[in-house]
C-alpha cells in the first residue's frame, strides 16, 4: 500500500496551479512525460501544440493571351492570400522571369514571353520560401516592413524577425526597338 497522498496511479497531487507534486521514487518513461508535456502545452497555449492548419494557395490560373503573352488571372487572390502587396510580388517575379510585364485594372498579371503554369507556380513558391514563411516556425503568418531601404519580415506567431533579400533583377534583354526609343529620347 503505497500511499502518495493521489489517486492511487503514482501520478501525485496537482494543486490549484495545475502543478503536480511528483514522489521522488517514480520513475518515468520519456513517452510518458513527452505526452504530458503536449498535454500542457495543448491546455494552457492551444496556439503553440501544433495543430497548425497546411497554409493552402489556390495554383495560378494562366491563360495565353495570343502568341506572346500570358495572363495570371487569380494574380490578385494570391496576393491576398500571401498578405503581400502586389507591387512586391510582381517585382519579384518580373526578376525571376526575367521579362517585363503589368497589372490590369482586374488584378490580373499580363506577362510578356511565353510560361507554362508550373514554372509559374515555382516562382510562387520560391516567393513563399523568401519572403512570406517564418524562418523559425514556418508559418506563413508574417508581414513584411521596409526600414532603411532593407525589408524585414516580422512572424506574427512566434516574433522572429529577420531581414530578407531585396529583389534583384537579372539581365534583362533590350530589343532594337527599345534601343532605338532609348538614344531618341
Amino acid at each position: 500500500d503505497d500511499d502518495d497522498g493521489g489517486d492511487g496511479d503514482g501520478d501525485g497531487d496537482e494543486d490549484e496551479n495545475g502543478f503536480v507534486s511528483i514522489p521522488a521514487d517514480r520513475e518515468y518513461k520519456y513517452e510518458e512525460l513527452l505526452d504530458r508535456m503536449y498535454s500542457l502545452l495543448h491546455a494552457n497555449n492551444p496556439e503553440l501544440a501544433g495543430d497548425r492548419k497546411r497554409f493552402l494557395i489556390k495554383p495560378p490560373q494562366v491563360v495565353k493571351e495570343g502568341s506572346k503573352r500570358v495572363v495570371l488571372i487569380n494574380f490578385g487572390d494570391i496576393c491576398k492570400t500571401l498578405n503581400r502587396s502586389m507591387d512586391h510580388v510582381y517585382a519579384f517575379m518580373m526578376a525571376e522571369m526575367g521579362t517585363t510585364g503589368s497589372i490590369d485594372a482586374s488584378s490580373r498579371m499580363v506577362i510578356k514571353g511565353r510560361f507554362p503554369p508550373k514554372a509559374i507556380e515555382q516562382i510562387v513558391r520560391r516567393y513563399v520560401g523568401e519572403y512570406v514563411s517564418c524562418g523559425s516556425c514556418k508559418s506563413p503568418n508574417t508581414t513584411l516592413d521596409k526600414q532603411n531601404r532593407l525589408y524585414f519580415m516580422q512572424c506574427n506567431n512566434c516574433g522572429a524577425r529577420r531581414s530578407v533579400n531585396a529583389i534583384k533583377t537579372g539581365f534583362v534583354a533590350i530589343s532594337r526597338a527599345a534601343r532605338k526609343k532609348n538614344r531618341a529620347a
